[in-house]
């Protein structure tokens, strides 16, 4: 699985909105992901709860972004207690977060720059309904989802 740090602010007439996604990169889809107000570990933490849960991956290694959100305590000791090991870039490697990139780009055409946003809860739900909905066959601007094993 791969960690994407919410590094973007989306944002609405209410003010900013922040997401962070778990991409299982074997399959190819995002497992988990957490949206906020504001960008705390909590957020980092809320995104691998739900990977877990979807996927419960032991022995996987989670590659996240170098923010403070995925070095904090609460982060490490989910990965700890739940047998998964962290695995962050180097400074200035710029290819070593390209499958986030890749989603956070989609997200960025297909959802935020549809319109301007009045809500985070309007805001939201599109993000919400983008990654939750099944691709079309003949789209290839949504997060592929696999056939279940």
């Amino acid at each position: 699985m791969q960690g994407g740090a919410p590094t973007e602010e989306h944002r609405t007439d209410e003010g900013k909105l922040y997401l962070c996604a778990i991409k299982d990169t074997f399959a190819g889809r995002i497992v988990g992901y957490s949206i906020n107000s504001r960008m705390t570990a909590e957020l980092a933490v809320a995104a691998l709860r739900n990977a877990i849960a979807l996927r419960d991956p032991p022995e996987t290694i989670v590659h996240s972004g170098r923010g403070s959100q995925f070095r904090s305590r609460k982060f490490v000791e989910l990965l700890s207690t739940n047998g998964l090991r962290g695995s962050m870039g180097r400074v200035g490697a710029c290819g070593d977060n390209a499958a986030m990139e890749s989603f956070f780009s989609l997200l960025q055409k297909n959802v935020l720059d549809r319109q301007r946003w009045a809500t985070r809860d309007e805001l939201r739900l599109a993000i919400v309904t983008w990654i939750e909905a099944p691709p079309s066959s003949a789209s290839s601007t949504r997060p592929r989802t696999p056939d279940p094993d």
